[in-house]
């Protein structure tokens, strides 16, 4: 057998000084948000909500409640000794913990803390020492790169449904609703977020609610959707037209279009993130619409929609081999119309490969 996730996060562990690593949620079940949850089934398979690991080089124990025992069985590792707590999960795991051991200051609340910090006994040394997870999650194995490109290209299955059966007349949430439903029966666990269909002058708000207004003709129709397979996500967006557009409108999605093929060819291992979105952002800017692009180029995506590495001006991080992440320049003129074109792309040492199928050619739907 092969290092695990776990013999991985035991080596990081140990680097930081640290005897064992507390990972999930610490109280009680949801407390720690769905951040934690990830970071417990990445690390443990564990897909329920109420669980906590113990992860250290001579240690891996798995606590749940007696709601999850049969679920642990099926789900968490062989390498983990598994114990059923009879309430809480804290007590049962506090007995558990020897030296210094490491919590996540990151998704953990002062009340957690402070009764996690009442519970422990003596010889234990509580510890901050968020984001070791995440910083190993980053690096997608083969099962989660296959999984991610297959949510992908369901959503992609998806645009072409939508489009297929026509947009015009219809209203934002009734699309969104049916794209929802859609995804579902092409196999999807779920969309990886409510669907953002944005009409008109809609598109100019990037994170704009679906609503009852409905599409016109001879308009811009912002969708922005992904699906989860496996509990890994997709994400993608597409901006098509529904009849003849204004000379800007058509302007400004060629621009969109054209800077986004611009950070794709920016993006590879070794690169900085700040770098990548300077790709998107200088040609946007020198066409006079800087300002008007608002947010970073675009995020990583995995267990979560939305996690490490950031795309940004102000990111320090840098692009390594085994990231996916969303390339998503977009440019918002409020009250008339937004543009934002984005793939998922996995990060490799010679570019990116592109996982989002649909076309970015300005497509003209009824």
């Amino acid at each position: 057998m092969g290092e695990t996730r776990a013999d991985r996060l035991a080596a990081l562990v140990a680097d930081q000084g640290l005897d064992l690593l507390l990972v999930g949620d610490l109280v009680r079940p949801g407390d720690s948000g769905r951040d934690a949850t990830s970071n417990l089934r990445w690390l443990t398979g564990f897909g329920g909500t109420s669980g906590l690991a113990i992860v250290g080089p001579s240690r891996r124990s798995f606590v749940t409640d007696f709601r999850y025992t049969e679920r642990a069985a099926r789900e968490v590792g062989g390498d983990f000794e598994r114990t059923t707590a009879e309430r809480e999960l804290v007590p049962a795991a506090v007995e558990l913990l020897r030296g210094r051991v490491g919590y996540d200051d990151v998704h953990t609340s002062v009340r957690n803390l402070r009764q996690l910090e009442e519970a422990i006994g003596e010889g234990v040394e509580l510890k901050a020492a968020g984001g070791l997870v995440e910083r190993l999650r980053r690096r997608k194995d083969e099962a989660e790169l296959n999984a991610i490109a297959e949510a992908a290209r369901l959503a992609d299955q998806v645009y072409e449904w939508t489009f297929e059966r026509g947009v015009v007349g219809r209203g934002e949430r009734e699309i969104m609703l049916a794209a929802h439903q859609r995804m579902r029966e092409l196999g999807a666990e779920d969309p990886s977020f409510p669907a953002i269909v944005a009409a008109g002058e809609n598109g100019s708000v990037p994170h704009h609610e679906s609503s009852e207004r409905e599409v016109h003709g001879n308009e811009l129709l912002l969708i922005d959707m992904g699906a989860i397979v496996d509990g890994y996500c997709s994400d993608c967006t597409r901006t098509v037209a529904t009849g003849e557009l204004s000379d800007e409108a058509a302007e400004v999605y060629e621009l969109v279009r054209s800077a986004q093929l611009d950070a794709l060819g920016a993006i590879r291992a070794g690169v900085a993130a700040r770098d990548a979105d300077a790709a998107a952002r200088e040609p946007i800017e020198a066409a006079g619409h800087g300002e008007r692009f608002g947010h970073g180029l675009g995020h990583g995506v995995g267990l979560e929609v939305h996690e490490a590495p950031r795309l940004s001006r102000r990111s320090e991080e840098t692009l390594e081999a085994g990231d996916v992440v969303t390339v998503e320049p977009g440019v918002y003129l409020p009250g008339r119309f937004g543009v934002r074109v984005e793939d998922l792309v996995a990060v490799t040492d010679e570019g990116c490969r592109t996982l989002s199928g649909f076309t970015k050619e300005l497509v003209v739907v009824d």
